[in-house]
């Protein structure tokens, strides 16, 4: 690997086990073994690893998000699972630069530059949960004026985004499996309410899933 590429992949974990404000580029060039002015010939400062960190990010899961969706959420166990994996492939993407979370409006606040990517993201995911949505919609799986769809995947939106701090906040360091898996069970409750009759067994459904992913972790 090469040193710029070590330098983002150790700046990575410090700031997701440290915390970034925490991390300075003097603990990573330690962390490394190198000298600063090593680490300096590669990045002048931290404001460029974060840069390049979150331009990674961006990409990764900007893919993901706008990846074509094969089946929708569903009443039916199967489409389920399949939106189950989908949506724990965004969150695990998230999770690996959860750094970025658990301390957003601080970051921003020190690199402005992050702010226009954070919001295209945020779009992002809201124009793909309303796809999602919008999909069960008009397969009548769910019920839902379109103001009450627009509500709905914005909570799912907010929950997705702010899950990582919420959960860090209320339960410390946990699995990353459980965070994850309970974010996921967090999402796709959100649509049992809309789902009429088949309101309990799909929570249910979503609880016995939740159980069966983590014991395959």
């Amino acid at each position: 690997m090469k040193t710029r590429d070590r330098i983002l992949h150790t700046s990575l974990a410090l700031f997701n086990d440290e915390g970034e404000a925490h991390t300075t580029t003097i603990d990573i060039a330690n962390e490394m073994d190198i000298s600063p002015g090593n680490l300096y010939y590669h990045f002048k400062g931290k404001d460029q690893i974060i840069a390049e960190l979150f331009q990674q990010y961006e990409q990764a899961l900007s893919h993901t998000l706008t990846a074509p969706i094969e089946q929708p959420l569903s009443a039916d166990r199967s489409d389920v699972e399949d939106n189950w994996y989908y949506l724990y492939v965004v969150m695990e993407e998230m999770y690996q630069y959860r750094f970025l979370y658990h301390n957003l409006d601080d970051l921003l606040q020190r690199y402005p530059d992050l702010r226009r990517g954070f919001r295209r993201l945020i779009q992002l995911k809201r124009a793909t949960l309303y796809a999602i949505c919008q999909s069960l919609l008009q397969q009548s799986i769910i019920d839902a004026r379109e103001q009450q769809l627009l509500g709905l995947v914005d909570n799912m939106t907010l929950t997705l985004t702010f899950w990582f701090n919420y959960d860090q906040l209320l339960h410390g360091q946990r699995p990353p499996q459980v965070t994850i898996h309970q974010g996921v069970l967090q999402l796709l409750t959100m649509v049992a309410p809309y789902l009429g009759d088949e309101q309990l067994t799909f929570y249910r459904d979503c609880e016995t899933i939740y159980a069966s992913m983590l014991e395959q972790d």
